[in-house]
């Protein structure tokens, strides 16, 4: 069944030009698949992550945050549909806030940055094969963007869904472009290399490079992370932010307690019947925001000792073949986190940032969080905070989890949230202007309703 499924997956994966290098990772975690690789991080295996740095412990002037950026690429991973809120094309190109799309507000920040610091700060886009026409054409709008000799964006690798009763490709001929998916953000590090751009970075004296989704707002370019790196010799930072009630479910790192490394744990590679420890705030204490540097010259020398494929840990990813459809085929996507990268480089660090470094919109909670009375653009057009409280707890019942649903419910913007603790929706619910929510408040529905304009909610409603 395997030897079928493997030449199979990797004939497909060469007739449509993937690179070899992303063929043999590919190949790696097949072999690791045939052989009932879970992925899972035991909790016994793991130590809760100790004291961290914190970002604002670190003191960096001018003329060294200056130098740190000038040496600096941000890369955004934008390969992304959001199929989970409805959305067919980029989820970058969802309006998110004041009329403006991710992409619009990543723009603005880089370009904004370029001006307070006076350095040409390259930002580049890993699309998927399903992203990238769209992305350029929006970001076309916003001028001297590209950075001259460097491309706006490189495409990550392909490859098969597997059946998940066989291993082998899937076939879906009512939609061919479903039997294909992108690998997980862990290619970053394969992509990076085949596409050429890792050695034209190098060439060009760039020297440090930051990582994040293209969907979490707050992941701006901080000069003061590259410029401790450069003066300590840190390889790797990952930033981490205190748990809250809304980030259970959020990766975190920890000790391996076999050789002190530091690891990552998704919530994919936790172990059956070990959620309650996953979820624990007060056991492990910091999640993992997905914004990572990296030394560039390390990750070369990385890639050159495993033939430029980094042996990251395996997630496997148990869908249907179309994800909307859940009596379609059973697939498995074979995937790995760029997070993961954190236990394969000597000496990585962790580095405790502020909430405000992640505003991410995953679901369509999140996306009411960002939309509300609780944020706004400044002139560099970061997300920042009106409120010293913490984020109130968002749950929308499933009428709002699509995206064109909950706009819909919201015909004339989402709620006044400053003054809530919780919003509870259960129910289909429309809300009219300008209606306020105090306190804990659950809005129940057995039928359609709808919230008058202007109104107070407080309890149970």
């Amino acid at each position: 069944m395997g030897a079928d499924g493997l030449h199979r997956s990797t004939e497909l994966m060469r007739a449509r030009g993937v690179d070899e290098r992303a063929v043999a990772a590919f190949t790696r975690f097949y072999g690791m698949l045939e052989q009932d690789a879970t992925g899972h991080i035991l909790e016994e295996s793991i130590a809760p992550l100790g004291d961290v740095p914190a970002l604002a412990d670190l003191d960096v002037d001018e003329a060294e945050a200056r130098a740190a950026l000038a040496t600096t690429v941000v890369l955004k991973l934008n390969g992304g549909l959001g199929t989970s809120m409805g959305i067919s094309g980029p989820k970058s190109a969802l309006p998110v806030r004041d009329g403006l799309s991710f992409l619009d507000i990543i723009a603005r920040q880089v370009l904004a940055i370029r001006r307070e610091h006076d350095v040409d700060l390259p930002v580049v886009f890993m699309d998927s094969f399903r992203t990238r026409d769209e992305t350029l054409q929006l970001l076309a709008v916003h001028d001297r963007l590209e950075v001259d000799g460097l491309p706006l964006d490189f495409l990550q690798s392909a490859e098969p869904k597997l059946r998940a009763d066989d291993l082998t490709p899937v076939s879906w001929p009512e939609d061919p472009d479903l039997e294909w998916c992108p690998p997980g953000h862990g290619d970053v590090y394969v992509a990076l290399q085949s596409s050429g751009l890792l050695d034209r970075l190098r060439d060009r004296g760039f020297r440090h490079l930051f990582l994040s989704n293209a969907d979490n707002l707050g992941a701006t370019c901080d000069p003061r992370i590259p410029a401790w790196m450069a003066r300590e010799q840190i390889p790797y930072v990952a930033e981490v932010c205190e748990r809250t009630r809304n980030d259970r479910k959020g990766g975190h790192l920890a000790t391996r307690r076999s050789d002190g490394r530091l690891v990552l744990r998704d919530s994919a590679m936790v172990a059956p019947g070990e959620d309650q420890y996953f979820q624990d705030n007060t056991r492990h204490v910091y999640f993992h925001v997905n914004n990572l540097w990296l030394d560039l010259d390390v990750l070369a020398a990385r890639l050159a000792e495993h033939d430029g494929v980094l042996e990251l840990p395996i997630i496997v990813n148990r869908k249907t073949v179309d994800p909307t459809r859940k009596d379609s085929t059973p697939v498995i996507q074979i995937e790995s986190a760029m997070g993961t990268a954190v236990e394969l480089f000597e000496g990585s660090r962790a580095l405790l940032v502020p909430r405000d470094r992640f505003r991410p919109v995953k679901t369509t909670n999140e996306l009411l969080l960002v939309r509300s009375d609780l944020y706004a653009l400044d002139d560099a057009s970061r997300v920042v905070s009106l409120s010293d409280e913490e984020e109130p707890f968002i749950d929308l019942s499933d009428h709002y989890k699509f995206v064109q649903d909950f706009d819909a419910r919201f015909p004339h913007g989402v709620p006044y949230i400053r003054e809530a603790h919780s919003l509870v929706v259960d129910g289909d619910v429309t809300f009219g202007r300008d209606v306020t929510c105090v306190g804990d408040v659950t809005v129940r529905a057995d039928a359609p309703r709808t919230i008058a304009d202007g109104s107070r909610l407080e309890g149970d409603v």
